[in-house]
């Protein structure tokens, strides 16, 4: 199998992570986006969307969408297991991440790792805050009723939602306000097979 993917973007990061908690080999393909690696032909023909994560299966099968390639990589794995009720809590834990969180912390987090926080995004970036801590505050309610996003356990709802918060003062977020997120990313953390983050040299 192979990873398309950028090291430095939290929804890349994500299924690396699972591949090295669940022992699953792959091929790492670098893709730099600011290079504008994914519009070129070859990758707009894997992806038209031209984004990345996307993986390549050996039978030649593109899947796309991080969240998606989550829960098919850990199909049959505890990170996802065949209770329907407990997949859609894990759902509804990713829709939150793609929709409440990312567009906040993930993109205050591009503007200053990736672009350099130009004076022309500064107000953008300042407008992302309170969005963002409105996500985390909503991750702190949780995490204060049980260990896991979805229970006792951890499942795919986590490392969808690791992937940028254990980032998130790349971004401006200061999580020291956050004690029960501090101590579900050393859960995480803490995990059998856990792979950090390669940081940007």
């Amino acid at each position: 199998m192979k990873i398309y993917g950028d090291t430095q973007s939290g929804n890349c990061y994500k299924i690396q992570l699972l591949c090295h908690l669940l022992n699953i080999d792959y091929e790492w393909v670098p893709v730099d986006i600011m290079a504008g690696d994914t519009r070129t032909e070859h990758f707009l023909r894997l992806n038209p969307n031209g984004k990345v994560p996307i993986i390549q299966l050996d039978n030649g099968t593109v899947l796309a969408e991080s969240n998606a390639i989550l829960n098919y990589l850990a199909h049959g794995s505890f990170y996802y297991p065949d209770d329907a009720l407990v997949q859609a809590h894990i759902q509804q834990w990713q829709f939150f991440e793609q929709y409440s969180h990312e567009p906040y912390i993930a993109v205050a987090r591009y503007i200053n790792v990736y672009l350099g926080l130009p004076e022309n995004r500064r107000e953008d970036y300042q407008a992302k805050q309170a969005g963002g801590h409105k996500a985390l505050a909503v991750l702190e309610t949780q995490l204060s009723k049980t260990p896991f996003l979805v229970g006792d356990e951890p499942t795919t709802a986590d490392i969808a939602l690791y992937g940028y918060t254990h980032v998130a003062h790349e971004g401006g977020f200061d999580l020291s306000q956050y004690p029960k997120i501090q101590a579900w990313l050393q859960r995480i953390a803490a995990l059998p097979g856990y792979q950090a983050m390669i940081k940007r040299s």
